[in-house]
């Protein structure tokens, strides 16, 4: 992956650091080359490479696109880690989808869910989500 010079520069992360795998799965992906989120979008491209990818870690696909679909999302320097699960449990996919969307309607779409679930009354900030919106829009794949 490289930066144009008008594109945002996607981040690659340790894979440690990508949400919701266990020390297996950490270690599954080690075995198979993957150490960081960049190598898991890179060898996770297309469908029948994720699909051999699930079948070498005795995973279901899901898993893995999911895990793909964090790591998609992490690419974005704003969301990273920190956020990209937040994003995807709100309904956004892919950095793609997150670059269509309006942003007023996904900080109300993030802010119902972060309330629902962490019982906050402050969520993330309307200007937080538009700035994820702004370089997925000019993140340079």
């Amino acid at each position: 992956m490289k930066a144009s010079q008008t594109g945002v520069k996607p981040r690659d992360w340790p894979i440690e650091q990508l949400p919701g795998l266990s020390d297996r799965d950490r270690e599954g992906l080690s075995q198979c080359g993957i150490r960081s989120t960049g190598q898991l979008l890179q060898q996770a491209r297309t469908p029948e490479a994720r699909l051999n990818l699930a079948k070498q870690l005795h995973l279901h696909i899901q898993y893995l696109n999911k895990w793909v679909a964090l790591a998609d999302l992490a690419a974005i320097p704003s969301v990273g880690c920190q956020y990209c699960g937040l994003l995807l449990h709100s309904g956004v996919a892919s950095s793609k989808q997150l670059a269509q969307l309006p942003a007023h309607r996904l900080h109300q779409q993030i802010s119902r869910l972060q309330v629902s679930m962490t019982q906050q009354k402050e969520a993330v900030s309307m200007a937080r989500v538009a700035r994820w919106i702004q370089e997925a829009k000019s993140i340079d794949r």
